[in-house]
């Protein structure tokens, strides 16, 4: 008799990196679980997808009770508004997935006996007076600022995930995401890529938010993906940086935009918004030696290939 295949299960399926995911594991002869209740996700992202035998799409809010027959190996939890234009929109039902999302989830893992891993995020670090920021760094958030709705809410995610670890003895990896793009962005949820590349595809000037030296870091989603994977399958708990360790101004991002792009668009220059960060890279070290992992696509390569995605696709 063939051997059942194992099944994972994907919150937030239907977003840009769940959707990746989902196709990742279909690839590596997983059945897929995808849960979305589509508040920033599309059906479009894995409408390739829907007609595999090995993947089952389920609209559901995961801040909600969630029921599900029969066996789950894996649990991935990236249900969550991830944009600041997203979670200043939906202020709530971020705090929401942040914290009963992470908790019906995690419920969900104890009683399947599944493995789990929380996609938590750079963003716990807040606007970082270390840097570049390690593991062991506890952060700087403004809880009650209006970015803490998202900060606030994946760091109580990784407290819960660590207490049902201790408590109950559940299999966990808590991943930290920084800066990632890639195809199945959405063109305007607000973050600085494809922001960028919107305003460069329609010829208009690139908006750089305060001096354009704050810097960030950008990382492929398939070297992302990559790393995730690695972490659910290693021995590690976490929390483990995952993202491109490569430093960029803002300013320097939006020329290889342009030039990239081979747009006419200028740069101009806005106020900065309340709590950005001014620097963020992360730390991989840690990823380096537990996971022998770290990004191999080049910015320009990487940012080739989703320049090309956005011209047919919008």
């Amino acid at each position: 008799m063939a051997q059942r295949k194992k099944i994972v299960l994907i919150t937030g399926g239907a977003g840009f990196l769940g959707s990746h995911l989902c196709d990742r594991f279909l690839y590596d002869g997983y059945r897929v679980l995808c849960v979305d209740n589509l508040i920033t996700g599309n059906t479009k992202n894995i409408g390739h997808l829907l007609s595999d035998r090995n993947f089952r799409f389920i609209e559901h809010n995961v801040s909600k009770e969630i029921r599900i027959p029969g066996p789950v190996h894996y649990i991935l939890h990236f249900a969550s508004p991830a944009s600041p234009v997203d979670y200043l929109l939906y202020p709530i039902p971020t705090l929401k997935v942040g914290s009963l999302g992470t908790h019906n989830t995690l419920g969900l893992a104890k009683k399947k006996q599944a493995r789990y891993l929380l996609a938590s995020t750079s963003e716990v670090y807040g606007d970082p007076l270390v840097h570049p920021q390690k593991e062991t760094y506890w952060g700087n958030v403004n809880p009650i600022g209006p970015r803490g709705v998202y900060d606030e809410a994946k760091r109580f995610a990784e407290a819960i995930t660590m207490a049902y670890h201790r408590m109950h003895k559940i299999d966990i990896k808590i991943v930290r995401i920084f800066n990632t793009y890639g195809p199945r962005m959405r063109i305007k949820d607000g973050r600085v890529v494809p922001n960028f590349i919107y305003q460069a595809l329609h010829n208009e000037p690139l908006t750089v938010y305060g001096s354009g030296r704050q810097t960030r870091s950008f990382c492929y989603y398939s070297d992302l993906i990559e790393g995730i994977v690695r972490l659910l399958f290693s021995s590690m708990t976490g929390p483990v940086n995952i993202g491109n360790p490569k430093e960029f101004t803002i300013r320097e991002f939006a020329q290889l935009v342009i030039t990239s792009s081979g747009t006419k668009s200028r740069i101009v220059y806005k106020p900065l918004p309340i709590d950005d960060p001014k620097q963020r890279r992360p730390d991989i070290s840690l990823a380096r030696k537990e996971l022998n992992w770290e990004p191999l696509v080049p910015l320009e390569k990487g940012l080739k290939v989703t320049i090309d995605w956005f011209k047919n696709n919008f």
